[in-house]
Parts: structure tokens; C-alpha cells; sequence
């Protein structure tokens, strides 16, 4: 299995990758959201990233702009938001991705009294995003949202977006699946229903009410049944590590406990 983690972009890239090179990490995932890794800024800085990248012998997989509102109710802001989804996923070819996660939607705002309307929405701003990745020979990878986005929570809300988008393989976020998961099954479930289809794995903890993205073992996933049920499906893919506390030696000690689970 490759470990990876995830830039803040508030920093240089480059620099993220220094730290997590030092750490040990197999690869980068470079989510592509402003103001230090908007797509038009990594595209400019290609050349230092793929160097620093190289001092590691580190990857880089791709995560599509997260706060972009693809399901809105606004056509304006869809587009827009569309627009800077397929130029991002573009950016991911030309530095070399063979995949990239994908918020397949969330509805927020008047959208939750409308929902079919918003999800509707989200399917035709996928239907874009989707053709531009078969062209540009990214593979998506949709991510199981928290409860809080309304849509693409449960299990079941994959089952449409799957038939439909059948290139699309899954990240199962491990943390977005404990939040309101009262009897912690929702990740199973998950790994139960798509286990041929999950190709990356988001890992964090919280404690059930918010996505914390805090240190492994700290919060109440249920990991090491998750990592059994990954087991009993022979996952060898791409998993990273969201631990977002200002503290790295928490990222550090995420990933030994993670190595040491498995």
C-alpha cells in the first residue's frame, strides 16, 4: 500500500513535499485549491514541483477543487465552477496524474428544499467534468461526502452516480463515513458495496460530529475493523492521510500507527 498526504495550500507546494519527503511519504495529493495551489499556479510552477518531487522519489496524485459549488442553483456559478474542475483536471494530465478525486457534489442554501433539482444539477456539472477527464486520461475517483453536503453521503446515493459514470472508480473517506454514524457501519458499507470499485482511501479521525481530521487512534473510527474489511478485499492502493492539526508530529505518528495496523 503507498501513503501519502496532502498539501495546504496556503503553502508553496514545493515546500509541502520537502516536509513530506523528510517524513517518508510515497506521494504527494495535490488538491488544486487556491491561493497557493490554484491549477493556473501549478501549471506555472510544473517544472520546481516535478524536481522536488524527483529529490523524494515521490508521486502525485490529484484532488479537484474543493470549494467550487457544481450543484448550485445559480447557472453562472455552476459553469464557472465546472470551468475550473475540467481545467484542473487538465493541469493533472500534463504533470503526469493517472487520477485525481472528485466532491461529486454537495447541496447547500435554498438547493436542500429543491434537492432533486440541485442533484440534477450536479449530474449535468459531472457529465462535463467526466468528458474531459476520458479525454485528458485522468481516472475520477468520487468521494463519499459528510452529511452535512446532502447529497453522496450513503452508500446507496452511489449506486445512480456509478451507473451513470461507470469510468468512475471511488475514495472512500473514512472520516466523512464516521460523522452521525451512530452504529459506525457506514464505512463497511461502503467497503462491502464497492469494494472492486474503491481505488484510494482518504484516512482521518474525529469523534463522530465533525470532519476534524484529527490523529489516528484519537477519535472513535473504527479503524481497525476498516483496515480488516480493506484486508478481506485485498486493497493495495493509494491511501492518504488527512491529519490537519498544526502539531506534523501527528501526521507522523498517523502514519506508523496506520503501517502498524496493517
Amino acid at each position: 500500500m503507498q501513503f501519502g498526504a496532502m498539501n495546504f495550500p496556503i503553502h508553496p507546494t514545493a515546500a509541502d513535499i520537502d516536509t513530506y519527503g523528510e517524513l517518508g511519504f510515497d506521494y504527494l495529493e495535490l488538491t488544486l485549491d487556491p491561493p497557493r495551489a490554484h491549477h493556473s499556479l501549478i501549471r506555472e510552477r510544473k517544472t520546481e514541483i516535478s524536481e522536488a518531487l524527483k529529490r523524494y522519489r515521490m508521486g502525485l496524485m490529484g484532488h479537484l477543487p474543493t470549494f467550487v459549488h457544481i450543484a448550485d442553483l445559480t447557472e453562472s456559478i455552476r459553469t464557472a465552477s465546472v470551468g475550473e474542475m475540467c481545467r484542473s483536471v487538465e493541469v493533472c494530465a500534463d504533470l503526469g496524474m493517472e487520477k485525481a478525486v472528485l466532491h461529486p457534489g454537495h447541496i447547500k442554501g435554498m438547493g436542500t428544499f429543491v434537492s432533486d433539482m440541485a442533484l440534477g444539477y450536479a449530474y449535468e456539472s459531472l457529465a462535463a467534468i467526466a468528458e474531459t477527464a476520458a479525454s485528458a486520461g485522468v481516472v475520477l475517483c468520487a468521494e463519499n461526502m459528510p452529511p452535512n453536503c446532502h447529497a453522496f453521503v450513503e452508500p446507496d446515493d452511489f449506486i445512480p452516480l456509478f451507473e451513470r459514470f461507470p469510468a468512475f472508480r471511488m475514495t472512500l473517506d473514512v472520516g466523512h463515513a464516521n460523522i452521525g454514524d451512530k452504529t459506525g457501519g457506514r464505512a463497511l458499507a461502503f467497503i462491502r458495496r464497492f469494494g472492486d470499485r474503491i481505488d484510494h482511501l482518504h484516512l482521518s479521525d474525529n469523534k463522530g460530529k465533525s470532519d476534524d481530521h484529527i490523529r489516528l487512534g484519537k477519535g472513535t473510527v473504527d479503524l481497525r475493523g476498516i483496515v480488516g474489511a480493506l484486508k478481506d478485499i485485498g486493497y493495495d492502493k493509494t491511501t492518504t492521510l488527512e491529519i490537519f492539526t498544526e502539531d506534523i508530529s501527528d501526521l507522523k505518528a498517523s502514519l506508523s500507527y496506520i503501517r502498524g495496523l496493517i
